[in-house]
């Protein structure tokens, strides 16, 4: 079953044509040859003027279908749209909106309710919101309102305050904290319409937090409902001060406007609103309704000359430039500048004086080091919230360092990324409160904490970078493939003979880890020494590949690459490490590399037989296990550890480790296809007896 797909919208400029000289004689013959009711042409044309920004052309034509028919507030839709677009374009506003004017506690606003975070809690994502927040959006498949990803607030998922989050808030900023709360508190006796009780908790609140716009909104929400509409009206002006561009303050502002019957002024309001949001709903609602509603709105007057309501023509004036819209305007009125318009000139003056003021008084709440405390008093004449930051506030409990790369689990609790993973390793639960993270242990995915991170990056810049150095040291010490490379104490391994691992082991889980973050991809494999620990030589291996299972365990798909010697064995956190020096083939020429060929092509075609002779089951487990045998190399010294076959049929011969090793540590190509040949000779005798 197909879609229904909308018709396509006309280009401009061609229903401009299409309803040129609309005025003229009011010809009434619709635009498709046909013809239909006068008040439905007349809209139609003035839709398709204002569409084509001729808005002086347009309002007449709404003036004169209100005359033929009463309108209802769905039929100004497109008006509405184009006068809002128009302000857009004359503020310089995009049309997702304008960022508001910051405070320095705007890095702990929730992006859901934009107020100060309350019980903040961080998503498997890496994003924090309010804990009321997430508990009522809660939906079967929550996505994260700020990266869509999957894993949001859930229903029937736990949802666990952050523990380091909340600790701070409640040190730094005690008075928001508590005006959150009683925020809260009066959000839930205002559903209960327990209004006296609600308004009371916001006066508290708003005592606490004198400059906290989501307040100021939620009063002017509750006094409207309590028809204080002065009041209301008192407290929207106060939010939109605060953030001047933010869209639900200007709308409380428009319908407390509109409760007092100032619906000129409430229309610039709403029509605000859908210049900083097109797609508001409400704010289009509320817009074509104060059209309607207005008593001179659409009025025909009198005069030979058709002119616009003083509350269209004010929205008209608000929107154009200074000089085009004095000439647009003298071309349908015969009225000079109104004061009217003057009134509008001075509001919108005033307006920006405001919020140049606020954001002069503001309190800058700014966090301090120890040596730097600033004792500067708000607007209240109370000290700043805080006035100091201890960078051991946001040290990771297991390192005790400053958290790099934070990360916190589903229970609340924060950690440095490695610190966390290194803990899993050992035991899939919480490193402080022992709760289950095998859920998360299986996902293998840890997103940072994005507040945690913007906190350190911007109150302990030194300190950060002083532990970003200490971790970047640490990681070019890791990726050095001369010392204290990781040994894997297991098997034999060969150049490019493939070794797969199984891993269980936490020591060898941060190993393998270690590897992959450090982009090398490489650690030695070894066999074990009774003495020493692990042998003096073995082969540096690759990983390929890591498939991680939900416990924690993984396996490793790597191939052998070079042939090592240890110089100096040693440890790092519990696995082997060692300096080494690579080994390589010494080169023949002249009559010894004419023997070398000889011999290479003789001991090949030896292995092939061999490996043909063998019973068809043990062939196909070697296969599976190792893949083919390699061809036989044009030039047995082109590679610095000989032909890749010699390898192939050394990992696949039943010798034990102790009788391989010599072969790993030879540098002569033909002392090792002699001893391939001795062992060969050997495996046929051994079969024809």
């Amino acid at each position: 079953m197909g879609s229904h797909l909308p018709p396509p919208r006309p280009e401009p400029q061609l229903v401009l044509q299409l309803a040129a000289g609309a005025l003229q004689a009011q010809n009434l013959e619709a635009p498709g040859g046909g013809l239909g009711p006068e008040w439905q042409v007349l809209l139609g044309r003035a839709d398709a003027l204002a569409f084509g920004g001729r808005l002086h052309e347009a309002l007449p034509l709404y003036q004169l279908a209100s005359r033929h028919q009463q309108l209802r507030a769905e039929q100004l839709e497109k008006l509405v749209e184009c006068l809002a677009q128009s302000v857009r374009i004359k503020e310089g506003l995009p049309a997702a909106g304008h960022p508001a004017a910051p405070r320095e506690w705007d890095v702990f606003r929730c992006r859901k309710c934009q107020g100060f975070l309350f019980e903040p809690v961080s998503l498997p994502c890496g994003h924090t919101f309010c804990k009321k927040c997430l508990e009522r959006d809660r939906a079967p498949q929550s996505r994260c309102v700020l990266c869509k990803e999957a894993g949001g607030a859930a229903a029937g998922q736990l949802l666990r305050v952050n523990v380091i989050l909340s600790n701070l808030l409640a040190k730094w900023f005690p008075c928001q904290v508590k005006a959150s709360q009683l925020r809260h508190e009066g959000n839930l006796l205002y559903k209960e319409k327990k209004l006296q009780a609600a308004l009371q908790k916001y006066n508290e609140a708003v005592s606490l937090a004198p400059n906290d716009h989501l307040l100021y909104s939620n009063r002017s929400q509750i006094n409207s409902t309590l028809k204080a509409c002065e009041d209301a009206l008192h407290d929207a002006e106060t939010a939109c001060r605060l953030q001047p561009y933010w869209l639900k303050g200007h709308l409380r502002k428009g319908q407390a406007l509109a409760n007092l019957g100032k619906t000129e002024e409430a229309l610039r309001e709403f029509l605000f609103c859908l210049a900083l949001d097109t797609g508001n709903k409400t704010a289009k609602s509320e817009a074509q309704k104060v059209n309607v509603e207005q008593k001179k709105g659409f009025s025909i007057q009198e005069e030979p000359n058709v002119t616009t309501s003083s509350s269209l023509r004010k929205s008209i004036q608000i929107t154009e430039s200074k000089k085009d819209c004095l000439e647009e305007e003298n071309k349908f009125t015969s009225m000079p500048e109104s004061t009217l318009l003057i009134s509008e000139k001075c509001s919108l003056l005033k307006r920006k004086c405001c919020s140049e003021e606020l954001r002069n008084t503001e309190v800058p709440c700014k966090l301090m080091k120890k040596d730097t405390i600033d004792t500067k008093e708000n607007s209240t004449g109370q000290h700043i919230p805080f006035e100091v930051v201890d960078p051991s506030d946001l040290d990771c409990s297991l390192c005790m360092r400053l958290f790099y790369e934070p990360v916190t689990t589903p229970c609340g609790h924060t950690f440095c990324l490695k610190c966390l993973e290194r803990c899993l390793d050992h035991n899939p639960k919480c490193p402080l409160c022992k709760e289950g993270l095998s859920e998360c242990l299986a996902m293998r995915k840890y997103c940072k904490t994005v507040l945690m991170e913007e906190l350190i990056a911007r109150y302990l810049p030194e300190e950060l970078t002083e532990r970003r150095k200490i971790y970047e040291e640490e990681i070019a010490e890791l990726s050095n493939l001369n010392k204290n490379v990781p040994i894997f104490v297991c098997t034999m391994a060969y150049p490019t003979v493939p070794c797969p691992l199984h891993i269980f082991e936490p020591c060898y889980r941060l190993m393998i880890r270690r590897c992959m973050e450090t982009g090398t991809k490489q650690f030695g494999m070894c066999i074990s020494d009774p003495v020493k620990g692990f042998a003096d030589y073995g082969c540096i291996l690759e990983i390929r590949n890591v498939e991680f299972f939900a416990d924690g365990r993984s396996v490793v798909d790597s191939i052998g690459k070079r042939r090592f010697k240890v110089i100096q064995h040693s440890q790092r956190d519990g696995y082997n490490t060692a300096d080494i020096e690579y080994i390589e083939d010494q080169k023949v020429q002249g009559q010894e590399y004419a023997a070398l060929l000889v011999l290479h092509d003789s001991v090949y075609d030896q292995a092939y037989m061999w490996f043909n002779s063998l019973k068809q089951a043990l062939k196909s487990r070697i296969l599976s296990h190792f893949g083919p045998m390699p061809a036989k190399d044009p030039d047995p010294q082109a590679n610095p550890n000989g032909p890749a076959w010699c390898w192939w049929v050394l990992a696949v011969l039943p010798l034990e480790n102790r009788a391989q090793l010599p072969f790993l540590a030879m540098k002569s190509l033909k002392d090792r296809l002699n001893g391939i040949r001795r062992v060969l000779t050997f495996m046929s005798r051994t079969r024809s007896r």
